[in-house]
């Protein structure tokens, strides 16, 4: 593991000491840790509001790349595919809340429909589909981009 990795799971542990609270439950992917409620939540929001244009497990719709009949651009996979990752998560939050810059595709703007901790917990269920690559690269970039 790498040393800011450690650094960063300890000060999380000894964050919680003391105070009697109960440690989150954690689920696994890779080198990533979730808190179970977040992504059982943040799958329950994607499923109800996103699944219908991305698909159930973020796939999106094929030729995603090409404009639709109408012109603008097909819902993209969300699951590591697509080009997603290469935004930070306030990027994706901003995304979900204003939709569609400029009407270039038909995402709806979310802000008003779902509250700010639905919106962060899909985007948490959406960062888990990734492969630890894609993830580690997003990590990175995100990390980069907020110095």
């Amino acid at each position: 593991m790498n040393k800011k990795l450690i650094i960063t799971l300890s000060v999380a542990l000894l964050a919680g000491c003391g105070d009697g609270a109960k440690p989150p439950e954690v689920q696994g992917k890779g080198l990533r840790q979730y808190d179970k409620n977040v992504l059982a939540r943040g799958e329950r929001v994607f499923q109800t509001n996103c699944a219908v244009c991305h698909g159930n497990g973020g796939e999106g719709k094929p030729n995603w790349q090409q404009p639709g009949p109408d012109g603008k651009l097909l819902p993209p996979p969300l699951d590591g595919n697509g080009r997603v990752w290469r935004l930070s998560s306030s990027q994706m939050k901003q995304f979900v809340h204003q939709g569609s810059p400029d009407g270039r595709a038909n995402m709806p703007a979310w802000q008003g429909k779902l509250s700010d901790q639905e919106i962060d917990d899909a985007v948490t269920w959406i960062t888990s589909l990734w492969s630890d690559q894609v993830y580690l690269d997003w990590k990175s970039k995100t990390e980069q981009s907020t110095q």
